[in-house]
Formats: structure tokens, C-alpha cells, sequence
């Protein structure tokens, strides 16, 4: 095992340049699989993100004004460089985060796909027009960047989830500073370097790295106009409020508890592998994972057959082995609650169909099993929070008006799905469910690009949704425009408010 001095140091990205900062402190890069340290990652002082926020603002001067055309060729020269790099990319997310190559490959390309999005972008900015409101009066509206915009992402995804902010903000005429999360960072210091062989010019993109010091520091900065997160329902609620408070533009996406309805006519062969798909990639560490299985009526007993079985089959190695479908939890932390958690559920009378902690894999990793619990109710721990973990939960219903009461009963509102093969039953539900995203036979129902991504409830707090249209919108303020070119025989002012005429 390497030492502390032997280890690497990922280091920030500000203004143009790679370095470790001005403070000593350093947070340990776990190989999840081996469950031994692999790099160190400089974590960022206030004064480090005062920096990088300067750079961003001196860049904003300038790139704020440079032309669409310009901007737009920048953008398609990141996309033909981030498309030539996806293997690399998602190699280092595998090794940092531990999902599997193809999953890790999988988000990489879901972020590219923003990144073509915002390759529109002198479309999607096109402001209105309207000729003749009031005599010899025209009226236009445009949109305007905000100017330093910041994004504190999450480790689940290190590409995707940012990439859901930096392109759209940057074609918007914005600059970026990126916090990614400590515990997969490398994958944002490429990303910098690919913005820089595009052509971005210093200091559009920065990345810092760092905890809660970084954070509160981006969150206070009267320099930073906007703030997107992405992570846990408490931190989404802090953010929100202390940059509110601050008086900044917000968006702020925290956690999930996503069920899927089974009904009694769906095909169980098709909605079991789905399932565990679901339920158990990326370790479950995903926040469209899908928790709970809501099994209807004579669902059940079947349902939960297929579900054993095909938990029992998924091969769990290292992200690195192309045999493996399941990985290891992130850290030793996130092990331990899992288990945690797996262990509150036997407690509480849930019936352990498949336990995962039993799963014996060589080596130290952070692996935990598959697991399956049936005969669960609303009032264990294991139904209630978010374990961020490869835990699936079955809990029964009579009726589909059951599954969607206990589903608007939540606090999270994420994404929902159901497998049927009733569109009566598949309209209804669409209809009545109180979630902001929802898969019909589709159990993990992420948005395209050109669709903005975003749950109700406890899972976000702001007014815009993520990416697509309303990525545009948040990272853009209008202005609306009242022209009159007056001739000589126009009368003067009148002192009643003005009308159309």
C-alpha cells in the first residue's frame, strides 16, 4: 500500500492553471475495489476559491461579450474532444468511484449528449419579436448571462451531473467554477484541460476542490450570481437557503426513494430484470436508483420469485473486470451504512430474502451484495431513507390507487416508474403521481437532453429543473425592449399611464 508522501495530489484548476492551493489539508482518493488510497486531492481554502471566483469574474468581462458564432464553434470542438476521450473519462471515474467500465462509459455519454444540446445554443437563445404593439411602438426581448455561475456536485456521477451544469452555463455566455465531489475528482481536471485544447479562454472554467469550507465559500461569495447543486435532500435544503440568502439565482436537487409499480399484468420476466438493473447498478448509488418495488395484488408472490433469483446471479468485481455488472460502494463509510441499514431491516422484521453482506469477494474493496428484502412497511428505516446503496425493498399493495397513495405519501419525488401492460392503468398513473419524473415500462426515466431533468418535493428545492430548456432559462435573465422612433408630427407626452393604441 502507497504511503501518504507517495500518493499523487489532484490539484485545482484556476484560471488556467493546475495547483495545490494554499492550504495543507488533503482528503484521501480510495481505489474502491482494493480498498486501498490512491491519490490525495488538494482541499480548497476560502482564499482558494476567492481565487478562483477573480479568475472567473476578469474572464466574464470579455467572454460574456464574445459572439454566438464564436462560442457555439468552442462548444462543438469540446464536444469532438470529450467524444474522443470517453473512454479515458469513464476509466477514471470507474477506478475512483468503482461502477463498472460500461456503466461509467454509459454516463459519460448521457453528459455528452448536453454538451451537443448546448451546441444549439443560437437557436435555444433566440429572444422574441413583436411588430407594431402600439402605433409606430415595436417590443423585443433577448437574454443576458448572469456572469460567475458555481455548481457543487455530487460522487455518483463526476461527469454527467456536472455536465449537466458547465456546457449549458458556458454557451450561455456564463463562466464556471466546478466543486466536484472529494471522493471522485479527477475526471472534472480533464474536463478542464479538454475546455482549454478547445479554445475556452482562461478562467471560463475553473475547478476546486474541497468540503464545506469550498462550499459555504461559494455559496457566501457576492461574486458568484448563481448556484447549482446536486446531492442529499439536507444539503440541497442548506444550500438552497444560505445562497438564497445571499441573494443568488439557485437550483438545488437533493435525494430520492424511488418506487416502481408492478401490477398483476405486467410482463414480471421483463419488469424483474429491469428491477435489478435499477435497484443494484452502480451500487445502487444513483439518485434515479429505484429502491422500492411496489408489488399489486397477485404481483407479489411472483415477483419477489424472479427478484431472488436474478439477485443471486449479478457478478460483483471490480469496475475494472469486464465480467463485473456490480461494483463496490464508493467508500468504507458508505459500506458501513449500507450495512448499517441492511442490518435495521432484519431488526425491524423485514424479511431478508437476499442478504448482502453475505457476498464474499477477495481483497478489502467496499463491496456489499445485492440485497432483497420482502414484507417491508412504511415505518422502517430501510422504507424511509435514502441508503444510497444496492438495497431493493418490496412492499405490497392490493390496488394501483394503493401504490400511488403510499408513492404521494413520500417526501421524495424524484422519478417513479410502472411496468404494466394497461395503458388505462399506465395513464392513470402518470396522471395521479405527485413525482417530477416518471417511466412507464422504463424503470430509470432520465430525460434526454433536450428535456430538463428534475423531481418535486423534497427532491428539489429552486424554481428551474436541470439541463435542457430550462437549463437555458436559469443560467439566462431577459430583458424586454419598448422602442418607439418618434416622427415630427407626434404629439408630446401624456400624463395617464400609457395604453396600446
Amino acid at each position: 500500500m502507497a504511503t501518504t508522501s507517495e500518493l499523487r495530489t489532484i490539484e485545482h484548476h484556476i484560471g488556467g492553471q493546475a495547483t495545490a492551493g494554499e492550504g495543507a489539508r488533503r482528503s484521501t482518493v480510495w481505489d474502491p475495489a482494493t480498498g486501498a488510497p490512491q491519490a490525495e486531492v488538494a482541499l480548497a481554502t476560502t482564499a482558494d476559491v476567492d481565487r478562483a471566483v477573480g479568475a472567473a469574474k476578469a474572464a466574464f468581462e470579455s467572454w460574456g461579450d464574445v459572439s454566438i458564432a464564436k462560442r457555439t464553434r468552442i462548444m462543438f470542438a469540446f464536444r469532438q474532444l470529450v467524444d474522443s476521450h470517453v473512454d479515458e473519462l469513464a476509466r477514471i471515474v470507474s477506478s475512483e468511484h468503482g461502477k463498472v467500465f460500461d456503466d461509467a462509459k454509459g454516463e459519460v455519454v448521457r453528459g455528452l449528449e448536453v454538451v451537443e444540446f448546448a451546441c444549439g445554443l443560437p437557436q435555444l437563445l433566440k429572444g422574441e419579436f413583436s411588430d407594431q404593439v402600439s402605433t409606430a411602438v415595436d417590443a423585443h426581448s433577448f437574454r443576458q448571462p448572469l456572469g460567475v455561475c458555481a455548481g457543487i456536485t455530487p460522487f455518483n456521477f463526476p461527469v454527467m451531473v456536472p455536465m449537466w451544469m458547465h456546457p449549458v452555463a458556458i454557451a450561455c455566455g456564463n463562466t464556471f467554477v466546478l466543486k466536484p465531489s472529494e471522493r471522485d475528482p479527477s475526471a472534472s481536471g480533464l474536463i478542464a484541460e479538454l475546455y482549454a485544447e478547445a479554445g475556452l479562454p482562461e478562467g471560463v472554467f475553473n475547478v476546486v476542490h474541497g468540503d464545506k469550507e469550498a462550499v459555504d465559500a461559494l455559496l457566501d461569495h457576492p461574486d458568484v450570481a448563481a448556484v447549482s447543486f446536486v446531492g442529499s435532500t439536507p444539503i440541497a435544503k442548506y444550500v438552497h437557503g444560505r445562497a438564497s440568502a445571499a441573494g443568488k439565482r439557485v437550483q438545488a436537487l437533493g435525494g430520492a426513494k424511488n418506487h416502481a409499480v408492478v401490477m398483476p399484468d405486467a410482463d414480471l420476466e421483463f419488469a424483474s430484470d429491469h428491477l435489478i438493473a435499477a435497484g443494484f447498478g452502480s451500487a445502487g448509488q444513483r439518485c434515479m436508483a429505484i429502491s422500492v418495488a411496489v408489488a399489486v395484488g397477485e404481483a407479489a408472490d411472483g415477483l419477489v420469485e424472479h427478484l431472488e433469483r436474478k439477485a443471486r446471479e449479478v457478478r460483483v468485481g471490480a469496475g475494472s473486470d469486464p465480467e463485473s455488472e456490480m461494483g463496490p460502494v464508493v467508500t468504507p463509510e458508505a459500506r458501513e451504512r449500507v450495512t448499517g441499514y441492511i442490518e435495521e431491516g432484519v431488526e425491524a422484521g423485514a424479511v431478508a430474502v437476499v442478504d448482502g453482506r453475505e457476498l464474499e469477494v477477495e481483497g478489502e474493496g467496499f463491496f456489499v451484495g445485492p440485497t432483497l428484502f420482502d414484507r417491508v412497511e412504511t415505518n422502517m428505516s430501510i422504507y424511509r431513507d435514502e441508503i444510497f446503496g444496492p438495497v431493493l425493498a418490496i412492499i405490497r399493495v392490493d390496488t394501483l390507487d394503493d401504490a400511488i397513495r403510499l408513492i404521494n405519501e413520500t417526501a421524495f419525488a424524484n422519478g417513479t416508474a410502472i411496468f404494466t401492460s394497461s395503458g388505462g392503468a399506465a395513464r392513470k398513473f402518470q396522471r395521479e403521481v405527485e413525482v417530477g419524473m416518471i417511466g412507464v415500462n422504463v424503470p430509470i426515466p432520465v430525460p434526454m437532453a433536450y428535456h430538463s431533468f428534475g423531481g418535486w418535493k423534497d427532491s428539489l428545492f429552486g424554481d428551474h429543473h436541470i439541463h435542457g430548456p430550462e437549463g437555458f432559462r436559469f443560467y439566462t435573465r431577459a430583458k424586454a425592449v419598448t422602442t418607439r422612433w418618434p416622427a415630427e408630427k407626434d404629439i408630446g407626452a401624456e400624463m395617464h399611464f400609457p395604453t396600446a393604441n
